[in-house]
């Protein structure tokens, strides 16, 4: 599911896969703003068939917070 993720993420914010972990925090080190992370958020329930509380993607700093609770709730 990471694999996934960083690539989704990548390809949004054009950065490389590479510079991406699961640490990497989606606003201080990747420059997300909240646009990228909703757009992202809704191509993820889009691909994989899940809804994302919006009260949820507040608490998503991480890019392995939204690993988590993909795999909690897909």
């Amino acid at each position: 599911m990471f694999e996934k993720v960083r690539k989704m993420i990548a390809d949004q914010l054009k950065l490389e896969e590479s510079a991406i972990t699961r640490e990497s925090r989606l606003i201080d080190d990747l420059h997300a703003d909240s646009a990228n992370i909703m757009v992202m958020i809704m191509d993820l329930e889009d691909q994989l068939g899940i809804t994302v509380e919006d009260d949820q993607i507040m608490k998503m700093k991480t890019v392995g917070d939204v690993v988590d609770y993909i795999e909690k709730h897909h």
